[in-house]
């Protein structure tokens, strides 16, 4: 890899609600390649003449640090795939199923990958039939949740006596695609993957009800726990397990699940995240940390793994 002659496109921003999530992402990426000693990097987001930019720079690969809608969903994969442009993460097929949790749960359903159960809300009917029918269906407290949203945005824990209802209908309103998930009382962990070697597992302790967006990006909101309370098996089972969901969906290079592991010690997968944030709050820079990988060794390896077949 000749740090003097690659260039390499940063692609953050984008059009998702995770936008200034992806641009903090993004700058990092930018700083550790420029301290690693590549002269050529440049900073793209999602335009009309993306396509366009990339070749007329002769852009050798595409570092992806967008998060959501239109960067993790394979939209960007396929334009990349189509101009014949290397990049970074998962290909289009993988990044469609991570981002639709629906399908990916089925998928974890199918390869007998624990996952709490679900039911998709129809829109096509009366959201009134459907809080009733979920409230004879789950015990409360339930969770709804948008079918392709990332960092928890739209998530909500409806508790007995909560509007059920009107909650539906504005996640409807909001977000179109709306399921209800069951809730599993238990740690919440969150595994990342890196060349297919699961990472050390952190726990994370909000101080809120579940680890929002909130307690995602603001200092002080989550106490991390780096390595998770588990007891040595459990802990092997729970990287087992998150590693078995990566693979599940045919992720590559890196990713991040989401475990919650409940009381019974089942490691029960939420969701995998194909483009795991890389702010200076994210995750999996510090499980990367804690197994000795600096973040521009982090950098690097998510950089090599585009070249990788």
């Amino acid at each position: 890899m000749n740090k003097d002659k690659l260039k390499i496109a940063v692609l953050m921003g984008g059009r998702s609600s995770e936008r200034a999530v992806s641009l903090r992402s993004g700058k990092n990426v930018i700083n550790s390649l420029k301290n690693q000693g590549f002269k050529h990097v440049y900073q793209m987001d999602l335009e009309d003449q993306l396509t366009a930019k990339l070749l007329k720079n002769k852009i050798d690969v595409v570092f992806i640090a967008l998060h959501g809608k239109f960067g993790e969903d394979g939209c960007v994969q396929g334009l990349l795939e189509l101009a014949g442009i290397k990049y970074t993460g998962s290909g289009v097929l993988a990044s469609a199923l991570a981002m639709d949790k629906v399908q990916a749960k089925r998928i974890f359903q199918a390869k007998g990958i624990p996952t709490p159960n679900f039911s998709e809300i129809d829109k096509t009917v009366d959201i009134k039939k459907e809080a009733e029918r979920i409230q004879k269906t789950f015990p409360f407290p339930v969770v709804v949740k948008p079918v392709s949203e990332g960092s928890s945005v739209g998530v909500t824990i409806v508790k007995e006596g909560d509007n059920l209802e009107g909650i539906l209908k504005s996640a409807v309103d909001n977000f179109g695609d709306v399921f209800v998930e069951e809730y599993i009382k238990g740690k919440e962990v969150t595994v990342g993957i890196l060349d297919e070697q699961a990472l050390p597992i952190l726990e994370l302790a909000p101080k809120a009800d579940f680890y929002d967006f909130e307690a995602k990006y603001t200092a002080g909101k989550t106490e991390f726990i780096l390595p998770a309370r588990l007891s040595k098996p459990l802990y092997k089972k729970t990287q087992d397990t998150a590693l078995k969901a990566h693979r599940a969906l045919k992720c590559k290079g890196l990713s991040r699940v989401d475990i919650i592991v409940s009381s019974e010690h089942v490691p029960f997968v939420h969701e995998v995240n194909t483009i795991p944030g890389l702010t200076d709050l994210s995750d999996l820079p510090a499980e990367a940390k804690h197994a000795g990988i600096s973040f521009d060794a982090l950098i690097l390896r998510i950089l090599q793994s585009a070249f990788k077949e």
